[in-house]
């Protein structure tokens, strides 16, 4: 693939905010709504999908064992869809197409954050010339990285990065599992009272 294959090829299914709102009838419904959805399944590059899978890899599968498969993935869609949505709104009248997981994976850690708070995680500390791997509580990793997306979101920095699509794939993640463990928490005392 050439470049400009490439490039037009990120510009069709990438998420090019603008595209939902401009006045022209040559787009239709697919070329305004679908890059919503598959601007998720696009990468930037080899290191943009190995970071994504990086974080999917440490935070999913503990996600997924306390979803089930199914709920899973539609949920991954939703984190990616509220991701999208809030660089939108955030950005409507963009024209830089925006791809990657990156909100989806936000919203699995913003789920983890809910769900197991006081697991550990493995995270490479580097301070001038010591390198060192401790065992930080999710909580503190998770809410420095959220901080970080929000102190750049904020600043406008990284005119690359889709900081506002990780905060809301982030914050859509951390309600889905207060909805689900509140849900999870009253069909357990109605079984509960239902046995005694």
């Amino acid at each position: 693939m050439t470049g400009l294959e490439e490039r037009q090829l990120i510009f069709q299914y990438g998420l090019v905010p603008k595209r939902l709102f401009v006045e022209n009838s040559m787009l239709g419904l697919a070329d305004r709504y679908l890059p919503i959805l598959s601007s998720m399944f696009m990468h930037g590059g080899f290191m943009h999908i190995l970071g994504n899978m990086y974080f999917l890899f440490i935070f999913g599968d503990n996600v997924e064992d306390k979803l089930g498969h199914g709920r899973y993935l539609l949920i991954y869609i939703m984190f990616g869809v509220a991701a999208a949505v809030s660089q939108i709104v955030m950005f409507p009248n963009s024209v830089i197409p925006m791809v990657g997981a990156s909100g989806a994976v936000a919203g699995v850690m913003g789920a983890y954050l809910v769900f197991y708070p006081k697991a550990k995680v493995k995270t490479l500390v580097i301070i001038i010339i010591f390198i060192t791997v401790v065992n930080i509580p999710a909580f503190v990793f998770l809410l420095l990285w959220f901080f970080f997306q929000f102190l750049n979101g904020t600043a406008g920095g990284g005119g690359n990065i889709a900081w506002w699509a990780h905060i809301g794939g982030f914050i859509a993640g951390l309600i889905y599992a207060m909805y689900f463990l509140r849900k999870y928490s009253n069909l357990t005392i109605i079984n509960t009272s239902i046995t005694d």
